[in-house]
This record gives structure tokens, sequence and C-alpha cells, in this order.
């Protein structure tokens, strides 16, 4: 009796094990108690012109088409995180946003056709509320939104020289929303996320010298990021 005991215990055992071993380890279980942390931020950015145009490009035969493009760029930044409630934070991610803007337009007697772009380093700085889902084990679900305000480093709005097709100003103000998703790992959270940023500001600064520019009323950016964040 005592051995066959021992054996149906052993048995309970073996079986019980795998279950066991199955079990997800909870990485980091106290970090949704901390008020705030840090973590980088890189990612892989399209942005494009949205255009509308003045009631002289339609009456002039100057330019015949100006038709904007979308081009890549990427960012790089830092992420600071405080939480407010459970399910919300409020987040600030300074980064620099290298991004390029095409413009293709057809003018003149001859329909010759310029492809242009306008490059643009920008000091991006966007401030977000983040909304936060319940933490299912080592997996969390996440949409954001807020504002932003960007300095474009390379403005050509002062530039003296004599080859600019088309002036941009240096500040614009613009609204983002997005959504992410959060894995836990032991030392790190590891976040990809994608969110569409959308500019407010005419960025044409208006030097009527530019025959471009008399063509365009206003011009502002759209832009969506992917983006890679690695959070502690």
């Amino acid at each position: 009796m005592r051995r066959g005991n021992i054996l149906i215990t052993i048995l309970l055992s073996l079986l019980g094990f795998p279950a066991l071993a199955q079990r997800p380890m909870l990485n980091m279980p106290d970090h949704d108690e901390k008020k705030y942390y840090f973590g980088i931020t890189f990612g892989f950015n399209m942005s494009i012109y949205q255009i509308a145009y003045t009631k002289s490009f339609a009456l002039t035969d100057t330019f015949k088409s100006i038709q904007p493009h979308w081009q890549p760029g990427f960012n790089l930044g830092l992420i600071g995180n405080l939480k407010l409630t459970r399910f919300i934070d409020l987040r600030f991610v300074p980064e620099l946003a290298f991004t390029e803007k095409r413009l293709v337009f057809q003018y003149g007697a001859n329909d010759s056709i310029s492809d242009r772009s306008i490059e643009a380093i920008l000091m991006h700085l966007p401030v977000q509320l983040k909304f936060k889902s319940d933490r299912i084990k080592n997996f969390r679900f996440y949409g954001l939104m807020g504002g932003k305000f960007d300095y474009d480093l390379a403005a050509n709005s002062r530039s003296h020289r004599t080859d600019e097709f088309l002036k941009v100003s240096p500040t614009d103000f613009g609204v983002e929303a997005g959504f992410g998703f959060e894995w836990y790992y032991p030392n790190f959270i590891f976040s990809p996320e994608i969110k569409i940023s959308q500019g407010l500001s005419n960025e044409l600064f208006e030097d009527h010298g530019l025959p471009l520019t008399n063509a365009i009323e206003t011009l502002r950016t759209r832009m969506i990021v992917f983006s890679i964040h690695l959070e502690g």
C-alpha cells in the first residue's frame, strides 16, 4: 500500500509538472505601480504636403498641375511617461524627425515637369494622453491622442538662394492620434506603435518673387509614423 501511494504521488506530480511549466511568468510585476518611467524611441515616417490652391492657379496657365507625393524619413527620440490614473498616462516624446516632402509640378507652354523635394529636420515635441487597457499577463493595448509643436531646423524661410522654388515657415502646430501594443519582458517593455500626425498651421512662407508661391494658398503637413519604443 505504501509503495502504491508513493507511485500515485509521483505520477500526479509528473502530470502536474507540464501545466506548471507552461504557465507564463509575469514579467515586471511591479511596473504598474511606478509613478513615472522613461524610454527611447526610433521609427519610420511617411510625410506629404496637403495643398490648397489660390484662385490664380486656375485662372493662369503658368502651372498646369502641382502634385504632392509621400516620402520616407525616420525619427529618433526619448520618452517620459507620467501615470495619472490606472488607465491614463501623460506622455512627452521629444524627437528629431528627418522628413522629406516631394512636389511634382507641370508648367509652361511645353508642359515641362519638375520634381522637387523639401527636406526638413523637425524638433518634434508632442504631448499625448495614453489610454491603456488592463494588462493581460505580459501584454497590453493602448490608444493615444494629443497635440504637437514642430520646429524645422532646416526651414528655408530666410534663405537668400536664387534657386529656391518654395519657402516654408519653421513652426507648426498640430494634433496626433494612434495606437500601440506593449509586450513585457524581464527588463524592458517592447512597444510597437503607429500614429497619424496632422499639421494645422499654414507652413507656406509668402515670397511672391517665387511663382510657385502665387499658386498655393495653404501648405500643411500630414505624417504617418511607425515607431518602436523600449521602455523601462
